[in-house]
């Protein structure tokens, strides 16, 4: 079998394995499989090229395309087979990095040798000093994980749910404490500890709308993993059905509590907001109706705030105004007062929403409904 064929069959056996805030990214106009763009921090669209090694796994997960009780086409590229077709691509300035996670075919040792040797050979034989994200399966050791972070510029590893209960749901074969939270725990311990992995960061993901598990739930976990360690971000996979698996007539996830959940962790990470500020409905859900800082913000009893004068933490609690556009507020404001909301239009703030939260050297609009 040709390694193309292999390639159109295990880029998309990877769907569930999010690089980006996109859901569901877009594939390139270029005719070939495994380019998927994600977008950066600052908007822009990177070409990765993403893969599975295998689509063989021993695991049962109830909801994946690639699950052992599953029955398909299984394959897997060699470590020098994938290395030489992502050089390809990559010489070719179809992609800018590599995005490999993998099933677990045999054990978790041996699929993390092999996709260590495919960073190695990428690293040593290709000269290759360009961006890698590589998955760490549940279970594997402490070696393997060392190993992979010397060689990837970010590595992850999926948490998949909030509670041991959540995955206990997802999965009989894999045990949340040991196999994955506690190589969480190994991966940020590594990170610290180390100027080894000076490049490398981490980050994980969630499978939404699979389990029983409320928006509440989720986000006291994720909150916790940011508060004890160095995780950079977290991504939430929207459940979809999958024929053959034993999820298949189980409804799809609401792609819009995919997006508030993505609101909440920004408000979390970015915002330094504590998991009390925000507020749940009676199913201890995020409301879909109000984006849940403009909710926060009803909460709160420090509005209007003056924008010549209120502190960062404050600023940055007004719908509209954002972490980058406090910080130029609180820059200018030291050399002049703003008086007219077409100043605070110039810096980028959503004036709309910020102006029923704020004064502007006294003055604001009491009688505006909040959430208007």
């Amino acid at each position: 079998m040709s390694t193309l064929h292999k390639m159109k069959v295990l880029t998309d056996s990877a769907q569930y394995d999010l690089c980006d805030y996109v859901n569901h990214q877009k594939s390139s106009q270029v005719n070939l499989p495994g380019i998927y763009h994600a977008t950066g921090h600052n908007g822009c669209q990177i070409p990765l090229f993403k893969t599975l090694l295998t689509n063989k796994c021993k695991n049962d997960c109830k909801y994946c395309i690639n699950q052992s009780k599953r029955t398909f086409t299984r394959l897997e590229l060699k470590p020098e087979e994938l290395a030489k077709a992502f050089m390809t691509y990559y010489n070719k300035g179809l992609v800018n990095g590599l995005f490999l996670s993998s099933g677990i075919a045999d054990n978790e040792d041996s699929t993390m040798e092999k996709t260590i040797e495919t960073c190695r050979c990428l690293r040593k034989d290709y000269g290759y000093d360009d961006y890698i994200h590589l998955k760490i399966v549940p279970g594997a050791s402490k070696d393997s994980i060392k190993r992979a972070m010397a060689l990837a510029n970010r590595v992850s590893i999926n948490i998949e749910a909030a509670t041991p209960s959540g995955l206990a749901e997802l999965s009989s074969t894999k045990d949340y404490k040991k196999d994955i939270l506690k190589r969480l725990h190994w991966i940020d311990s590594l990170e610290n500890s180390s100027t080894t992995y000076p490049n490398s960061t981490h980050t994980t993901q969630l499978i939404i709308g699979a389990n029983n598990e409320t928006d509440k739930e989720i986000l006291h976990r994720i909150d916790k993993i940011y508060k004890n360690s160095k995780l950079h971000s977290a991504y939430y996979s929207g459940f979809t059905p999958i024929e053959g698996t034993e999820f298949e007539k189980k409804d799809s996830c609401n792609s819009q509590r995919v997006g508030r959940l993505y609101n909440a962790d920004s408000l979390l990470n970015d915002y330094n907001y504590k998991l009390k500020e925000l507020v749940f409905e009676d199913d201890d859900r995020l409301s879909l109706n109000i984006d849940p800082k403009i909710l926060a913000a009803s909460n709160m009893n420090i509005f209007p705030v003056e924008i010549n004068n209120a502190p960062f933490i404050d600023l940055i609690r007004v719908p509209g105004i954002g972490v980058k556009s406090a910080k130029k507020i609180i820059s200018i404001r030291k050399r002049y007062k703003f008086t007219k909301k077409e100043e605070l239009k110039r810096l980028g703030i959503a004036v709309n929403r910020a102006e029923k939260y704020i004064k502007l050297d006294g003055e604001y609009q009491p009688s505006l409904d909040i959430f208007e």
